[in-house]
């Protein structure tokens, strides 16, 4: 697999992610958004989980502190989607995936360099294939009532992943396209990655 500073991050849990988001507000000045067993300092909550652990699964999110976190599926929808559904398009950016995505069909099975393909209608480059990205919410289906900025399931067992990978095929690489994890797997093959973001206070 391919990395260095200007690859996207990979093999990467749900647990150690929570970790990162916290050191990094800590260290910026931020408030941090993840609480574990009471704490936001990741110091106080021992080594990253290898297998599933009640403690970090009861992990709290403060959505109004202004540090760094995993969006919920719904913000990473919208962002995706360029915060628009006209058009509608399949992948994020176009319905043409050779422009804007690195999947099965040109990635030559590995990851390659952010923003080498087209960005969609808000600039973001890369949520279609790459790497999966993981989100906040705990895998569940869809509600039929209307919802406000949802947040997903309040308890589960896997975490959800969007955005396909270099290793799919163009179908399973739409924007609709949902896949879950455990909290403490970080993928075998390179295709497990993130992406950040911040509440707007």
């Amino acid at each position: 697999m391919a990395w260095g500073g200007n690859y996207p991050v990979y093999n990467v849990t749900w647990y150690s992610i929570l970790k990162y988001c916290n050191l990094l507000s800590m260290n910026e000045g931020l408030i941090p958004c993840y609480t574990i067993s009471d704490s936001i300092d990741p110091s106080d909550w021992g080594s990253v989980p290898t297998s599933s652990n009640d403690a970090w699964n009861a992990a709290i999110c403060n959505w109004d502190a202004n540090g760094y976190r995993l969006p919920t599926e719904a913000e990473w929808e919208y962002a995706a989607r360029g915060a628009t559904n006209d058009p509608d398009y399949l992948y994020s950016g176009s319905d043409n995936i050779d422009v804007v995505a690195w999947y099965n069909g040109n990635s030559g099975s590995t990851t390659h360099i952010v923003g080498t393909k087209n960005p969609n209608t808000l600039g973001i480059y890369d949520m279609t294939g790459n790497v999966w990205e993981w989100c906040w919410d705990w895998y569940g289906g869809y509600s039929a009532d209307a919802q406000d900025n949802p947040t997903g399931p309040e308890s589960g067992f896997s975490r959800l992943r969007r955005g396909s990978s270099w290793f799919n095929n163009y179908q399973n690489c739409r924007i609709t396209i949902r896949a879950i994890g455990a909290p403490y797997i970080s993928g075998t093959g390179g295709d497990y990655g993130f992406r950040l973001c911040r509440s707007a206070l």
